[in-house]
């Protein structure tokens, strides 16, 4: 949820990449959608203060409240009781609709990240190749688990970069997981393995690798999983279009 919040916030203010609220907003959403306060609330404040077209205070109010409602106080600036709260709808990034049309410039944000981000980067596009990895897909898988961080941790124990559980380290080898390179490597051949199970369907390998195999084969497809479905969009913005296309 960190590098979802980060990469909204390069959208919002126009760091690298085009400044991008409608994506902001949906990034942020992401956020939430993981259990983030802070991604609530930063939807709510941009609705709150976005320009006319995009702004709208009630359903802002919604999420202030219920970003308030989570422990970020912060969301009471800007909520408007006067203005009554609008009823959430299950899809929190409604108002972005449109969003993925825009191309979200990975060279550009890259370019503004830290020295040690830039390198990890440069290493997976080096290294996927070799494991017949398209680069860009890799890459992007790279940036939704852990925005380039060798040394992320999930709350459900993944680890480092490309955030592989214990059981994927011994899958394929990884004795290492903070050391980048040894990471990386092991990712790349979880996704060359789940490139040839899916047939190079780069939506079906994006879900496989978050929700794992056995969910994909269960519903044919990318899964009905509200986290799952918004990873692989996410992996598909930031990789471009896939090969194939398959829910």
């Amino acid at each position: 949820m960190l590098a979802a919040l980060e990469q909204g916030r390069a959208a919002e203010e126009g760091k690298g990449v085009g400044k991008n609220l409608p994506q902001a907003i949906r990034l942020y959403c992401d956020a939430a959608t993981m259990g983030s306060p802070e991604g609530y609330f930063r939807v709510g404040r941009l609705l709150a203060t976005a320009p006319p077209g995009l702004r709208e205070q009630r359903l802002a109010n919604a999420y202030l409240a219920l970003a308030a409602s989570l422990g970020s106080y912060e969301a009471l600036k800007y909520h408007q009781p006067a203005a009554g709260n609008a009823e959430l709808d299950a899809d929190c990034a409604k108002p972005a609709a449109g969003a993925e049309s825009m191309a979200f410039n990975v060279d550009a944000y890259l370019a503004r990240q830290s020295p040690s981000q830039r390198e990890i980067a440069r290493l997976i596009r080096q290294v996927a190749p070799r494991y017949k990895v398209d680069a860009r897909l890799a890459l992007a898988i790279g940036m939704v688990e852990s925005n380039l961080n060798a040394n992320a941790v999930s709350p459900k124990n993944a680890q480092g970069v490309m955030q592989l559980i214990p059981a994927t380290q011994a899958r394929f080898g990884v004795t290492r997981p903070f050391d980048a390179e040894q990471n990386i490597k092991g990712a790349m051949a979880y996704l060359s393995w789940l490139e040839k199970r899916f047939a190079g369907d780069w939506r079906l390998v994006a879900a496989a690798y978050n929700a794992g195999e056995g969910s994909v084969d269960r519903y044919g497809g990318v899964p009905p999983y509200a986290e799952t479905q918004q990873y692989v969009r996410r992996v598909m913005g930031f990789a471009g279009a896939a090969p194939k296309i398959r829910m």
